[in-house]
């Protein structure tokens, strides 16, 4: 598949659309480096271990993001070729609020049936960072825009449904889990569900600090499947930082 992305296109969206919090950042470490002549000697040492430590952090987890974002098999899609995929398929792609996927998945399934859906709601889904990448690129054509406790679908009727770096975004767990029994029930009987995302988890801690408490744990998200009636069938690793969960169908969500 060729490269539909520009270089560095994921570090540029990262630091554009949460510029506030670089800007934040680095004027802390410009401040501390103002004062660190002025301090007591007794202070200097810590205060040069916080600007390593907290300039390294920025660093660290912009490479580990041009490495997922923009060199890694992420956004290319090979690894939806594990699932033996019917080119005419009819698939459903939900993202929540800043679509990068619609235009790669039509790409390389130029057969296959695309709706995609947006399920972002201001009065639920508040971070910053969505409101300036929705500004930012204008929604795929057809695009319909949803609510996480009614997707307008047939029942049984999408032979995969994907949710890259979405999901996340439903803070709620009581939201999360009525929004994936709706999944249950488009979804056909032979169908799958794929949802991609960052984990709670220790690589992600070393990669985003703090930041790694915005993504839900692997237990959370099994937690979720569980009680939306989904089994899970598949863990695709792509990097270290980001796993796919393959979902089929388990029984009645109820």
């Amino acid at each position: 598949m060729e490269r539909l992305r520009s270089g560095f296109q994921g570090v540029w969206n990262i630091v554009r659309f949460n510029w506030h919090f670089y800007a934040i950042a680095c004027g802390l470490l410009l401040l501390v480096a103002l004062v660190y002549p002025h301090l007591p000697a007794s202070l200097q040492l810590y205060a040069g271990i916080g600007c390593a430590l907290g300039g390294g952090a920025l660093l660290v987890s912009l490479l580990v993001s041009g490495y997922i974002y923009d060199y890694s098999d992420l956004y290319q899609l090979n690894w939806l070729d594990a699932l033996q995929t019917d080119q005419c398929m009819d698939i459903v792609n939900i993202h929540a609020g800043f679509d990068e996927t619609s235009g790669l998945l039509q790409h390389k399934f130029p057969h296959a049936t695309l709706r995609v859906l947006d399920f972002y709601n201001p009065e639920k889904h508040t971070e910053i960072s969505i409101q300036r990448a929705r500004k930012a690129r204008p929604p795929y054509p057809g695009t319909i825009q949803v609510d996480t406790s009614d997707l307008p679908l047939v029942a049984a009727s999408a032979d995969m449904i994907l949710l890259l770096l979405a999901a996340h975004e439903i803070r709620n767990e009581a939201e999360r889990v009525v929004f994936f029994r709706h999944l249950h029930r488009v979804v056909k009987p032979s169908g799958r569900i794929v949802v991609t995302e960052h984990l709670r988890d220790t690589p992600n801690f070393l990669a985003y600090t703090i930041g790694f408490l915005h993504f839900h744990s692997k237990k959370t998200w099994l937690q979720t499947f569980r009680l939306s009636g989904l089994s899970l069938e598949n863990e695709i690793k792509i990097t270290p930082f980001i796993s796919t969960f393959i979902l089929k169908k388990h029984g009645d969500a109820s």
